[in-house]
């Protein structure tokens, strides 16, 4: 079982670090990848730091890898340039590339089981429904978060902010954006909770 413990986990670390020296390779735009992998960066030192002290059930790890590798390929390329949803664009008659309403689907549907762990393993609410209730509004409130420094960077960078808010002309991205992240995380919430639960009662 120990090995095994850390066969996984050694290869979570070597899946992300893969991905991130390929992501660092002649990227689009340097500053651009730099701003969409910083919370990769900031996550994996978290994750570090936490590890022995509130270790993760196996499943949030996995979609915290997941979240991490939509980040770099999205820093790689840009969001609005990712080859396959460029493709996808096509196929469907798309009006512009999608990758960031995944990235953005992400956004809510992993940090919302990040707060739930967090909420019911910390007993800071009572009953399931309100744990519910907060984990998406922390979710929803991180998003809106995200999209003021999105605003703040394109306003102190106008080199590098067509590429890092990716509207690619659409006037509606910033509250399509969190209506993304408000999907992920209510699909997370009724698709994993029982997944969750089981792994957090197995801690």
């Amino acid at each position: 079982m120990l090995n095994q413990f850390k066969l996984n986990h050694a290869l979570w670390l070597a899946t992300f670090f893969v991905v991130f020296v390929w992501s660092a390779i002649a990227p689009k735009d340097m500053f651009t990848w730099f701003l969409e992998v910083v919370p990769a960066m900031i996550g994996i030192v978290l994750l570090a730091f936490t590890f022995r002290s509130f270790h993760l059930t196996s499943l949030l790890y996995s979609l915290i890898l997941i979240h991490c590798i939509i980040l770099m390929v999205g820093g790689h390329y840009t969001y609005a340039e990712v080859p396959m949803f460029d493709w996808l664009k096509l196929e469907f008659d798309w009006s512009r590339n999608n990758y960031d309403k995944l990235g953005h689907f992400a956004q809510g549907f992993v940090p919302v089981l990040i707060a739930r762990e967090i909420l019911i393993r910390k007993q800071v609410v009572n009953g399931i429904g309100w744990t519910n209730f907060f984990s998406i509004s922390i979710t929803l409130a991180f998003s809106a978060f995200y999209e003021l420094i999105e605003w703040w960077v394109a306003l102190g960078s106008d080199e590098a902010a067509d590429a890092f808010l990716g509207t690619q002309g659409y006037i509606w991205d910033t509250q399509s954006d969190m209506g993304w992240a408000f999907f992920g995380a209510i699909s997370a919430i009724l698709f994993l909770s029982r997944w969750h639960n089981r792994q957090i009662k197995a801690l």
